[in-house]
C-alpha cells in the first residue's frame, strides 16, 4: 500500500502545480475556441440568429476565401523553404570556429525578439517608393527606384518575414548541428569521405528531426501570419497579399459579420491540424528510413 499511497500523493502535487497552467489554458485558449465554434453556426450583426451550416458551406463555396487561401499556402511555402535553407546555411556557417561568431548569432537573433508590429513599421518605411531609405540608396547610387510593394508584394513580405525569424531557425539547427557527435565525421574523413558527402550522408540525415520541427512551426506561423499583410501591404495591391488570417480579420471587423468569420478560423484551424498531422506523420516515416 505503500507505494500506491506515495504515488497518490505524487499526482495529487503535480496537479496542484499544474492547475495554474491548466486554468490559464482554459481561459485564454479553450474556451475561446469553444466560442468560436459555437458563433460559427450563428449569423447576423450580433451573431444571434442560427443558420446551422450556412457559414460553413457559404464559406467553401466563397471565391474570396479560396483566393486568400491559396495566397496563403503559397506565401507558406516560400516561408518553409526560405526557413529551412536561410536558416541551415547560416547555423553551418556559424557552427565554424570563425571570430565574431557569438555576436553574429546575438545579431540575427535580434530580429526574433522583435514584435511583428515594428517589423512591419519598419520595413513599410524601409520599403516606401517614395520616402523609403532604399529607393533613396538606390537613386544616390544612380539605379532606378523600385516599387517594392507593387511588384512582387507576396514575395516581398515573405522576405519580411524570414528576415525576423531566420535567427531563430538559425539557433535550431545549431542546435541540431552541435548534437551530432563528432566521431562520425572523423570515421568519414578516415573513409575518405569529402565534405560535401559528410553532410549528404551523416549531417542533414541526422538533422531530420530539427528539419521536422522547423518545417512544422513554419508551416503553422505562414497559415496564421496576420500581421505582414495588415501592416506592411494592407492586403494590397489589390488582394495580392490577401491572407487567410486578414481576410477572416476584414469579415470580422470591418463587414461585422463575427459568425461567417468565426466558420472561416474553424477551418482555418482543421487546415493547420490536418497539416501538421501530414508533417508529422511524414517525418516519422523519414526518421525510419534513416
Amino acid at each position: 500500500m505503500r507505494p500506491r499511497t506515495l504515488s497518490g500523493r505524487y499526482a495529487r502535487t503535480a496537479y496542484l502545480f499544474l492547475t495554474p497552467a491548466i486554468l490559464f489554458f482554459a481561459a485564454f485558449f479553450y474556451l475561446p475556441i469553444g466560442n468560436v465554434v459555437a458563433t460559427s453556426f450563428r449569423t447576423g450583426p450580433q451573431a444571434d440568429q442560427w443558420t446551422g451550416l450556412g457559414n460553413y458551406t457559404q464559406a467553401l463555396a466563397d471565391p474570396a476565401v479560396r483566393h486568400s487561401f491559396l495566397i496563403t499556402v503559397a506565401f507558406s511555402v516560400l516561408v518553409v523553404i526560405g526557413s529551412i535553407v536561410l536558416g541551415l546555411g547560416l547555423a553551418l556557417a556559424l557552427d565554424q570556429p570563425l571570430k565574431g561568431r557569438v555576436a553574429f548569432r546575438v545579431l540575427l537573433l535580434v530580429p526574433y525578439l522583435t514584435s511583428v508590429a515594428i517589423v512591419g513599421l519598419l520595413w513599410r518605411n524601409i520599403l516606401d517608393p517614395e520616402l523609403g531609405v532604399l529607393n533613396r540608396v538606390l537613386g544616390t547610387l544612380g539605379l532606378p527606384e523600385q516599387q517594392w510593394l507593387n511588384t512582387a508584394p507576396l514575395l516581398t513580405i515573405a522576405a519580411v518575414t524570414l528576415w525576423q525569424n531566420v535567427g531563430y531557425t538559425m539557433v535550431l539547427f545549431l542546435a541540431g548541428l552541435q548534437g551530432i557527435p563528432e566521431t562520425y565525421h572523423e570515421a568519414a574523413k578516415i573513409d575518405g569521405a569529402d565534405a560535401w558527402h559528410r553532410f549528404w550522408r551523416i549531417t542533414l540525415p541526422l538533422l531530420a528531426p530539427t528539419t521536422l520541427f522547423v518545417s512544422v512551426m513554419a508551416v503553422i506561423s505562414g497559415l496564421q501570419a496576420f500581421g505582414q499583410a495588415y501592416i506592411i501591404t494592407n492586403g494590397g495591391p489589390g488582394d495580392a497579399t490577401d491572407l487567410s488570417v486578414f481576410h477572416i480579420f476584414n469579415v470580422a471587423f470591418r463587414a461585422r459579420d463575427f459568425g461567417y468569420s468565426s466558420a472561416q478560423s474553424v477551418l482555418l484551424l482543421i487546415v493547420i491540424v490536418a497539416f501538421t498531422l501530414v508533417q508529422l506523420r511524414a517525418g516519422r516515416r523519414g526518421e525510419v528510413t534513416y
